[in-house]
């Protein structure tokens, strides 16, 4: 469901976003390259005091490379939830209309399709609007918590959970690399707060000019399409470019020759 959102859901009139809670950063040394001059080495100290951790929540649209990132102290639902519904009033504001609105049955078949294929489903509330957007994250217990899950729902949000260890499907993960290696990289920040105005500079930083994000793009279409012109082999990941012939066996042989021509 999640490589069809990244896929599909732009395509169909959903936005499709994601989100996720990286950290915690401490304040440490990082190392990393800085500007200095030749023979002129930036010194890091041996010694360091730690005087707590920030965290960064960022919502990213790979479609536009947007993100509206937020550094904090802790993560706890008191915090979360309330900067979630923030965000995401103020996106569905920009949101254009999908055309003519469909039927009810229409509208909760395609909330439905989003969760074809799932062993844990989640109970739909009986009335829904149409589906307007599409939000990626982990199943953490406080994105489990169904008054936010109803509040959602009842602005056209739909949830697509990604499995345990697949934190790979979030595509958060990677801008939030991004962001934490511009703001920290080569950086000793002395504070928490240091490391929360750091981490917003460098997502403002990113808005300025943002990359959009594809899922797979060209060369995994084209990985795709060799794995189908491929055959494989039993007893492990092997492949040929052709199929192997099949020897018959000696009681095959000994049938064949034994059937009567007439």
């Amino acid at each position: 469901m999640v490589e069809r959102a990244y896929t599909e859901g732009e395509k169909s009139g959903l936005a499709v976003w994601t989100e996720d809670e990286a950290g915690p950063y401490q304040t440490t040394p990082y190392p990393g390259a800085s500007w200095q001059p030749t023979g002129e080495p930036r010194r890091r100290p041996h010694e360091y005091v730690r005087r707590g951790t920030a965290k960064l929540l960022a919502l990213f649209h790979p479609a536009t490379g947007e993100v509206r990132a937020r550094g904090v102290r802790r993560t706890t639902n008191e915090i979360l939830h309330p900067w979630l519904k923030e965000q995401f009033e103020a996106i569905l504001e920009t949101l254009p209309e999908r055309g003519a609105a469909p039927g009810a049955e229409e509208s909760l078949a395609e909330w439905k399709s989003w969760q074809e294929g799932l062993s844990v489903k989640i109970t739909l509330p009986k009335k829904l609007p149409p589906l307007r957007m599409l939000l990626v994250w982990d199943n953490l217990v406080g994105h489990l918590n169904a008054e936010l899950l109803l509040w959602m729902f009842a602005r056209a949000i739909m949830v697509l959970y990604t499995p345990l260890g697949g934190s790979w499907l979030n595509m958060s993960e990677s801008i939030q690399r991004i962001l934490a290696r511009r703001a920290l990289e080569g950086e000793h920040p002395r504070h928490p707060g240091q490391i929360i105005e750091w981490l917003e500079a460098a997502a403002r930083g990113w808005n300025r000019d943002p990359t959009p994000f594809e899922w797979g793009g060209r060369r995994a279409g084209r990985r795709a399409r060799a794995r189908k012109r491929r055959h494989a082999l039993g007893g492990s990941g092997a492949c040929t470019r052709r199929p192997i012939r099949r020897r018959r066996s000696i009681i095959e042989k000994w049938r064949h020759a034994s059937q009567t021509t007439h």
